[in-house]
């Protein structure tokens, strides 16, 4: 059995899941969130728990089982909950700014970056003196928001040398020495 896959999954008050035609929709106070899975895979709700069952060992199902189960959970956290991730600009000259859902960087390129953001997310920036420009993102869907994370990240990835660039608040990034003066 798939350790993952044989857990069950709590719903909470206020959340409810319906599977219809194997889509899985689930609802709650965050928004409503749905997930095509495979027809092989079984879902079971009981009372306030939720199960997912395989039909048996085959190699794909086993491997869809832990697989639907973690998708399932975290649209019900995300319904309930919902994510929230912050990033931070570190670098002389970044800057961060939104319009709506319209976010402005100023990451020391020639030109500035203008992101469009989805409908889905909740953008809030903050620029305080003497702090690093900060990018707060909130929503349900966690795919959704860890995309838009590394797409934001990649228009300039930390550097190992001075550590410049946007990271996740708190991420360590493993710094390197630069050159050695005075080799003789």
């Amino acid at each position: 059995m798939s350790r993952i896959g044989k857990l069950p999954i709590s719903i909470p008050a206020g959340v409810t899941v319906t599977v219809q035609d194997s889509v899985v929709t689930v609802k709650g106070p965050k928004g409503t969130l749905t997930q095509e899975i495979n027809p092989n895979i079984n879902i079971e709700i009981e009372g306030s728990t939720l199960t997912v069952v395989r039909p048996d060992d085959e190699k794909q199902n086993r491997a869809n089982h832990g697989l639907y189960r973690s998708l399932i959970q975290n649209m019900i956290v995300g319904v309930s909950e919902g994510y929230k991730k912050v990033l931070e600009l570190i670098g002389v000259g970044y800057r961060v700014s939104n319009q709506g859902q319209v976010l402005e960087l100023a990451l020391g390129y020639t030109h500035n970056i203008f992101l469009g953001l989805a409908d889905e997310i909740k953008v809030e920036t903050k620029t305080e003196r003497n702090q690093n420009p900060l990018i707060i993102l909130e929503s349900a869907d966690k795919q959704l928001i860890g995309q838009v994370c590394a797409k934001i990240r990649s228009f300039r990835k930390p550097e190992p040398y001075k550590g410049k660039g946007v990271r996740f608040q708190g991420e360590v990034v493993r710094r390197k020495a630069g050159k050695s003066a005075g080799k003789k």
